[in-house]
């Protein structure tokens, strides 16, 4: 049976947080309030758990789940070839709404799908995540709602969508924004934004004048 805590009140914030960090460590499925949307969870490096995640979605292999962080510190033990452009990304917009593409580490444990060797990565700009990622590290995470469905905006359809195939439900109320981050492939020499949402080309490129945007 599920278990929903209001992130609101101080007491069942605590409970939440440390009941969800708990579900992480024995492989189980969270969904946590973020800045953009919200986001159904696993211990990225868990196999298993990210299958259950995918499970849960609807969805396939071919969409490799993303990886949220509670510290931009965090990047150095996930990502290699990380450009200065993407650390000037990184100092500018995190955290926030910026998905980077990154390669990841080649020795890393993991499977977050049919990634060919990249990572896309984000820190969250929100409390309850962060302590959260504190708490646990890096975490795989996607919206929580079925495969082609609308990405929730709050904790009540994110539970309509998914129910008891997720052990914790973290409430934070409405997101802040209804727009998803935006995505930006910083794996060659000139980062490319694949999505925009929470950020525009035209902003990104007061940081990296030459971004290009994916066709």
């Amino acid at each position: 049976m599920a278990r929903r805590y209001d992130c609101n009140d101080a007491t069942d914030r605590k409970t939440g947080l440390r009941e969800a960090a708990s579900a992480v460590r024995r492989g189980e499925l969270v969904v946590l309030p973020t800045d953009t949307l919200y986001g159904i969870g696993a211990d990225a490096f868990s196999k298993e758990a990210v299958g259950d995640l995918l499970a849960a979605k609807g969805r396939g292999r071919n969409m490799p789940t993303p990886v949220l962080i509670g510290s931009p510190n965090t990047l150095h033990g996930l990502v290699t070839d990380f450009s200065e452009q993407a650390w000037e990304l990184v100092d500018a917009f995190w955290p926030g709404g910026l998905t980077l593409v990154a390669k990841h580490q080649p020795s890393l444990a993991w499977d977050l799908g049919e990634t060919r060797g990249t990572v896309a990565v984000r820190m969250p700009l929100h409390p309850v995540a962060i302590e959260l990622l504190t708490e646990v590290g890096p975490m795989a995470v996607s919206s929580a709602n079925l495969s082609g469905h609308p990405a929730p905006e709050d904790c009540d359809a994110a539970r309509a969508m998914l129910g008891d195939s997720v052990s914790v439900y973290l409430d934070g109320g409405p997101t802040p924004s209804t727009l998803p981050s935006s995505i930006v492939d910083v794996t060659g020499k000139v980062p490319v934004l694949l999505r925009a949402g929470a950020l525009t080309a035209e902003q990104l490129r007061e940081v990296v004048p030459d971004l290009e945007v994916a066709p």
